[in-house]
């Protein structure tokens, strides 16, 4: 039985339903358009309905029957977007996605989201978009999967576990580390690889923009872009624990990143990724440092703490819903914290500062700060 709370809407319980979970990305790259995702015990056809009022006046489809249903349909210019998804003679209730002409455009950021920690404040935060700093499940493998690199069982946990949550937001997910972890670790390198640094389940669940590891989208009416890189565990590069795809000066990723931030106009330029940001900043003699210097923030869920740095004009942020662990500290830190808690960013259209808010689990703000915007 699958119960979604949409918005002011009410929603009854389905009963018997064929579709088992519901999330909302993007792959464009100018954030114009959703791709509503889906899945079902049994193939079938793929039916959006949606429009602006609650009767969902118009439809999209996808073609043939599938198991896994993704079906693109465009953010409206004016007013939130109502949808609902239907395969056969299943359908799900009304769902509200936030209204992106609002004067505000409110992000929020988890990090080690696999720890699955309750999210009933950041759901009242009512974000437009969902960004995460990696780490979203806890690895890939258990006692009947190992090695099986297109595991896609903790995706769809992880899915389940918001239901009210998820279906109502735009989820724009980073990779860490534990996404693509095939088999256990050890304590030295094993014969055969530990982790899949193509992140296949990864990128078959999830649509998102560009190679899908890594990504960048803007949305223009607020002047930002957010940045997704695939960096972590960048000290065990060609071994057998090697998770992420290279980033040394002449890789492809280190040459794309140069280029997105030389490129980039928006006020606001944002990038995410999954390594400790003092420690990639002197990557290839300084050269992500000097990258990162032409974003306004740099955010990671690295560590297992809250923290905020600063460095050259770039605001350093460190976010993780489990945030008890051992704090590995940015030598610029100005505010460390050891507390489950995430990150909300608000943006005004066309509007010279970003508010940051660290935030607890309980909603309470433990650490704010304004970003202001960049001339590009």
């Amino acid at each position: 039985m699958l119960r979604f709370v949409c918005g002011i809407l009410v929603c009854a319980s389905l009963v018997q339903a064929q579709v088992e979970r519901v999330w909302v990305t993007s792959r464009r790259t100018d954030l114009s358009h959703v791709v509503v995702c889906w899945e079902t015990a049994e193939p079938g056809e793929s039916v959006v309905h949606y429009g602006l009022a609650k009767d969902c006046p118009r439809e999209a489809r996808g073609s043939g029957t599938t198991v896994r249903h993704a079906v693109e349909v465009p953010l409206p210019d004016s007013g939130p977007l109502f949808y609902r998804v239907q395969t056969g003679e299943h359908e799900t209730e009304v769902v509200r996605l936030p209204d992106f002409s609002q004067d505000q455009l409110r992000l929020a950021v988890v990090g080690n989201w696999s720890s699955l920690r309750p999210l009933a404040a950041l759901q009242k935060d009512a974000p437009h978009i969902l960004l995460t700093g990696g780490d979203n499940v806890g690895r890939l493998w258990d006692g009947k999967q190992r090695g099986n690199a297109t595991n896609i069982g903790p995706y769809q946990r992880l899915i389940d576990t918001y239901p009210e949550l998820i279906p109502a937001v735009v989820l724009m997910p980073v990779l860490g580390n534990h996404d693509r972890e095939i088999l256990p670790r050890g304590k030295r390198y094993p014969p055969e690889p530990t982790y899949d640094p193509q992140a296949v389940a990864f990128r078959t669940f999830f649509e998102l923009p560009g190679d899908e590891w890594k990504w960048s989208a803007a949305l223009p009416q607020f002047g930002i872009r957010i940045i997704a890189l695939d960096l972590n565990h960048t000290s065990d590069m060609g071994t057998t624990w090697q998770t992420c795809h290279p980033f040394a000066a002449g890789s492809e990723q280190f040459a794309w990143f140069d280029q997105e931030t030389k490129a980039a106009r928006e006020p606001f330029v944002i990038a995410l990724q999954n390594e400790q940001n003092s420690g990639m900043r002197g990557k290839e003699k300084g050269a992500w440092g000097n990258m990162f210097g032409r974003c306004n923030a740099v955010i990671t869920g690295f560590g297992y703490y809250g923290e905020h740095a600063e460095l050259g004009g770039t605001t350093y942020l460190n976010t993780s819903l489990s945030g008890t662990g051992a704090q590995y500290k940015d030598p610029k830190a100005l505010f460390v914290v050891g507390q489950h808690n995430y990150l909300l960013l608000t943006v005004p259209r066309a509007g010279a500062v970003m508010s940051v808010a660290l935030k607890g689990l309980d909603g309470a703000v433990l650490h704010a700060l304004r970003v202001p915007a960049r001339s590009r």
